[in-house]
């Protein structure tokens, strides 16, 4: 459900020309819900930045996230993190 709700909020603010992007441990959600950006982790539910105290990975996925927000999108933007 929590995917689904990001998904349709990022929907709304983005029509407010605010860009925005999520963080996804579920793609095939993300794909159904179609957000304007969104970053694709592989992480159990729970952990989309690792366990706690790892903050070179943390540093790196959150870095990552902020790519996107630079770049205009018509279609849905899903970018895979690889660890």
């Amino acid at each position: 459900m929590c995917h689904q709700s990001v998904g349709l909020v990022q929907s709304v603010i983005e029509r407010r020309g605010i860009p925005t992007v999520s963080i996804s441990l579920l793609p095939e959600i993300t794909e159904r819900v179609r957000p304007p950006r969104a970053l694709v982790v592989e992480r159990p539910l729970g952990f989309p930045l690792r366990e706690p105290n790892d903050p070179a990975v943390q540093t790196r996925m959150m870095m990552a996230a902020f790519q996107p927000l630079s770049r205009a999108v018509d279609d849905p933007l899903m970018v895979p993190f690889s660890e």
